[in-house]
């Protein structure tokens, strides 16, 4: 899904008792540093200027003659260089998204990246050299030198992109252009945060706005969805305008880099073989019938309609209570299922909640959705929530939360090895999110409250299977339509219908006004094919629960050692020690059976 001395008050806060959810935790930067004009922070990016100079100089035309000694001692320059900027950005981006309606926090965040960008594009050889060694060679320094060889995961990524590399000229200028696409998704930030919607004669933001979709009275639900509607379409061309620009410059990337499709650049990044997306697809859109078609099929019945509406798909049961979690509850259920499953996670988890590494609070201005952003590998996480008291918040929790422990774990790896890959990033967040449902679940103590805890875990998981792989598929023909010439509004409205109906099934009606639904998505703006790594990571723990739930000896070492291990190792290698394998098209039947199987349950329970 992401980028003082004293806590951030500045932006509306939550942290007194907020609609009777208890004091919201709210970050403390000064981790990263104390304020926008700190001495440090002025410091760092005059040592970055320099750097960037002193290590263009010192090393462009150069690294092909390079021994093992010297390369090593090339990219543990290179990693500080990466360290520092983001230190920077990470600061910046967060004190943003805090507050993206803010002038002086938008200016920061620019001036920030301009000036990163204008520093670091003296480095652009350093890959395009890297891709210019012969592979003899270089195999030959890392058999030399083995703190090298463990750089190798970051060499294979670089070369992986070698047959798409452009001149030098012309990559140091793509590496510039960088910072118009920048603009077009903070005009899409700042669109979204600054939308009001009126309900009950309250003005409201969009996170607030769509929560009303989960509530009980069906009116309600209804005018939050017709108010969204309403909002959108007003908005229309200018989400129009900022998909059709970025669509197309992603467009003249691609042909530029002979790349063979628009979603190539994702799989590279993500370090995964299109065939293995592919088979998911495949499995995913195969399944729809036994997934998403049989349960909302079901859930039309207990909500006693003869039709469905866009606005019941997220509806809670007849027989659900209403009552919000405070965040009190909320800590304490998801601390309790992570220590269950082993003491190391709750005590990982703990500091989020005690120093300022959580912002929950709904509050004006502040970025919709949920993140964990891993900063740098010397600080730590901030977790980013829009927390109202929902369950389906505290399932929330239990994500971002496993995004966390897991950045936390990958740190040791280094700034250049840490990070993983979209698809495997989701791994620690949907096993975070299992762990805490199994929990409830075990707590349950009526079959209506069973019942309930069931329902919504089967929606949380055609959410992110069903529903990302339907944005996938809007998302491959969005592009494909691109390149055949502007898009209207209505053009894309059309792409996104065509998904929604074969994806939700025949229980579903489609309100007017639903076809626009596809402008507040942030992933098709800010990460083009991101959507398919939910689904991938959820299929993925989905198998790799279910060699849990076996008992499989010695499981919880090496799910740690997985997370250690960060973005040093392929999917095939990390999965090996659970003899699972995701280029297995049977591997994804084995996810796609732990939803099925629920549904089964609930199935069962109508008899």
């Amino acid at each position: 899904m992401f980028q003082l001395p004293f806590p951030v008050y500045d932006a509306n806060p939550s942290s007194s008792d907020a609609g009777g959810l208890g004091k919201l935790p709210e970050w403390d930067l000064s981790d990263l540093y104390a304020s926008d004009d700190a001495p440090e922070l002025k410091r760092d990016l005059d040592w970055l200027q320099g750097e960037c100079a002193a290590f263009a100089a010192d090393y462009e035309g150069k690294l092909a003659d390079l021994d093992a000694d010297g390369l090593l001692a090339c990219v543990l320059r290179n990693e500080k260089i990466n360290s520092i900027a983001g230190r920077i950005m990470s600061y910046a981006g967060l004190r943003y998204y805090q507050l993206t309606t803010d002038a002086d926090r938008a200016k920061f965040l620019s001036d920030a990246q301009e000036k990163i960008t204008v520093f670091t594009t003296p480095l652009v050889f350093f890959t395009l050299e890297i891709n210019r060694i012969d592979d003899g060679r270089l195999d030959a320094l890392f058999d030399a030198n083995t703190d090298l060889a463990r750089y190798k995961p970051v060499f294979d990524r670089i070369r992986a992109m070698k047959p798409y590399q452009l001149s030098d000229e012309l990559e140091r200028f793509m590496h510039d252009l960088g910072i118009v696409g920048d603009a077009w998704e903070k005009l899409f930030d700042e669109t979204i945060a600054g939308l009001t919607f009126e309900l009950d004669g309250d003005e409201l933001g969009i996170e607030a706005t769509l929560n009303f979709l989960t509530e009980q009275d069906r009116s309600k639900r209804e005018a939050a969805a017709r108010e969204l509607a309403r909002v959108f379409a007003e908005n229309i061309k200018i989400f129009a305008r900022v998909h059709n620009t970025q669509a197309k410059e992603k467009e003249i990337i691609d042909r530029w880099r002979g790349m063979p499709s628009p979603q190539m650049g994702r799989h590279l990044s993500n370090h995964v073989e299109p065939e293995v997306v592919e088979a998911l697809r495949e499995a995913v859109v195969a399944a729809y019938p036994k997934l998403s078609h049989r349960y909302y099929e079901l859930k039309r019945k207990w909500l006693g309609l003869d039709r469905m509406q866009v606005w019941d798909r997220n509806a809670p049961l007849p027989m659900e209570t209403t009552r919000i979690v405070d965040w009190d509850e909320a800590r304490d259920t998801v601390m309790e299922a992570y220590a269950a499953f082993d003491p190391r996670m709750g005590t990982l988890a703990q500091p989020f909640f005690d120093k300022g590494w959580i912002d929950a609070g709904v509050k004006p201005g502040k970025a919709p959705g949920a993140f964990a952003h891993p900063t740098v590998t010397d600080v730590h996480p901030y977790v980013m929530l829009n927390y109202l008291g929902k369950p389906r918040d505290v399932m929330t929790l239990a994500h971002e939360l496993g995004h966390g422990v897991h950045q936390v774990l990958a740190a040791d790896q280094g700034e250049m090895l840490s990070s993983t890959p979209l698809t495997l990033a989701e791994t620690a967040s949907v096993f975070g999110e299992m762990l805490t449902f199994r929990k409830m679940l075990e707590k349950a103590t009526t079959k209506e409250e069973r019942k309930v805890l069931l329902a919504g875990k089967v929606e949380d998981m055609i959410n992110t299977v069903v529903r990302q792989i339907a944005f996938y598929d809007f998302e491959c023909k969005l592009h494909a339509a691109r390149a055949d010439g502007e898009l209207t509004p209505d053009d894309i409205n059309a792409l996104w219908m065509s998904v929604q109906a074969e994806s939700l099934g025949e229980a579903f009606d489609f309100m007017e006004g639903y076809e626009t639904f596809w402008a507040y998505i942030p992933h098709f703006v800010h990460s083009p094919f991101y959507v398919y790594a939910y689904a991938f990571g959820d299929g993925l723990v989905n198998a790799l629960y279910s060699v849990y739930a076996e008992g499989a000896e010695g499981f919880e070492e090496k799910y740690f050692e997985m997370l250690k291990a960060g973005g040093s190792k392929h999917h095939k290698e990390l999965l090996a020690p659970f003899g699972l394998d995701a280029s297995d098209p049977a591997f994804w039947d084995k996810g796609l059976s732990m939803i099925s199987g629920l549904i089964d349950e609930l199935e069962a329970m109508e008899d």
